[in-house]
């Protein structure tokens, strides 16, 4: 198949697998998971996860998705906007593995996710005013 007729979840997966072949120490993903319809991105974000654990590999995930970020990430940087600078580093307290039904039935999840929208609120803008 030529990259034009796969369909946007098989040319990520093509991404995602290109990216780890390199073994780059550091893999960069940005907004990977944006255009993708919400089954199709939970199984990519499991596919990460599994590909993660097993290479050990570090990863800077960009993503304006409060539950992507609490489910992938070990750590949140919030930022602020224009222009970006981070704003906070917060911890996720959710422990690993992280499927997707446990994640949003844990306590911890929606105290995570209520932190990081009241950062975001706070973030200012670039003169300097809360947004």
């Amino acid at each position: 198949a030529f990259p034009h007729q796969l369909s946007e979840g098989m040319r990520q997966r093509v991404n995602i697998a290109r990216a780890f072949a390199t073994d780059p120490d550091i893999l960069l993903m940005d907004e990977p998971f944006a255009h993708l319809d919400e089954q199709t991105r939970l199984r990519l974000q499991d596919e990460l996860l599994d590909l993660w654990r097993d290479s050990g590999k570090t990863v800077l995930f960009v993503t304006h998705s409060l539950d992507e970020a609490a489910r992938l990430a070990d750590r949140v940087l919030v930022m602020t906007t224009a222009p970006g600078r981070i704003k906070t580093e917060v911890a996720v307290p959710l422990s690993r593995p992280r499927g997707y039904r446990e994640v949003r039935r844990d306590a911890n999840y929606g105290m995570l996710t209520a932190r990081l929208w009241g950062e975001l609120e706070r973030a200012p803008d670039e003169d300097g005013a809360p947004r």
